[in-house]
């Protein structure tokens, strides 16, 4: 796309990470965007999700170590948070 849209979806991202984990790096944005992703699809059309599960199982344990990083530091953020 590469205009004013990506600008705002890319600050959108930016925050959104920040408010869920306490810090907005390269590196957890692009666990977030890969989560969001992967979420959306998985609830909007579980057969595609499936399907992409069976076909590529080492990318299913990506994002499932993915999921539980992002958990784990979401419960640190809020644990600290509450402190």
């Amino acid at each position: 796309m590469g205009n004013e849209l990506d600008e705002k979806l890319e600050g959108l991202l930016d925050k959104y990470t920040e408010l869920l984990l306490g810090e907005s790096t390269d590196e957890l944005k692009q666990d977030v965007k890969q989560w969001v992703i992967y979420s959306h699809i998985a609830k909007s059309m579980p057969p595609l999700a499936k399907h992409y599960n069976e076909t590529y199982p080492e990318a299913k344990e990506e994002i499932k170590h993915t999921i539980q990083r992002i958990k784990q530091l979401n419960e640190a953020h809020r644990a600290n948070k509450d402190r």
